[in-house]
């Protein structure tokens, strides 16, 4: 039953980070990359759907991704898509492609990232936090219920403290490694 429970708030803090790993795709740092643009949402015949399947997408050079459709009459819509996103570059459109040429990034730039990075970092460990919450409040409902002694109980939230502190860990390293790519020149 215990076993129950960790391998369930395992499994939620492994999605958690996983989700926290791909917002940093999402963060830019000093070069291009195509993570920057492929989960955006594209108004697309009034579906909402994401770039990486309307379009493929490449870095040709270190500072510019490049957006070539798969049907060109999305080009309008997804040139609009990233105008409304919050990455601050402007789209070249051609004909059939859009380029995005990557701007260097200037210090207070930078420092905006690295607070929306930290907002980041605060919300997946607050997420890890609200895991752990669930996974207590369900060993002490069993407690409770009589279905498994105190000391388990305890045991169980000393497990759980222990995966919440790994995770938070992974956490900071990962945010740190994305900082220092960030400040990077």
């Amino acid at each position: 039953m215990i076993n129950d429970i960790l391998n369930e708030t395992k499994s939620k803090m492994k999605s958690t980070l996983s989700v926290f790993e791909e917002d940093l795709h999402g963060i830019r740092s000093g070069r291009a990359s195509t993570a920057l643009v492929d989960r955006l949402h594209v108004d697309y015949y009034g579906q909402e759907t994401e770039l990486r399947q309307l379009a493929s997408i490449s870095t040709p050079e270190a500072m510019q991704i490049l957006i070539r459709p798969y049907d060109k009459t999305a080009i309008k819509s997804i040139e609009k898509a990233i105008q409304q996103s919050n990455i601050g570059i402007n789209p070249n459109v051609d004909s059939e492609v859009i380029r995005l040429n990557m701007p260097p990034l200037t210090r207070e730039r930078r420092q905006e990232l690295v607070k929306f990075l930290h907002k980041k970092i605060e919300d997946a460990r607050v997420a890890i936090r609200n895991v752990r919450r669930g996974a207590n409040d369900d060993l002490r409902d069993f407690e409770k219920e009589k279905m498994i002694s105190e000391d388990d109980k305890e045991h169980g939230e000393a497990e759980v403290q222990k995966l919440t502190d790994q995770f938070i860990e992974q956490i900071e390293e990962l945010g740190k490694a994305k900082e220092k790519e960030i400040l990077e020149v």
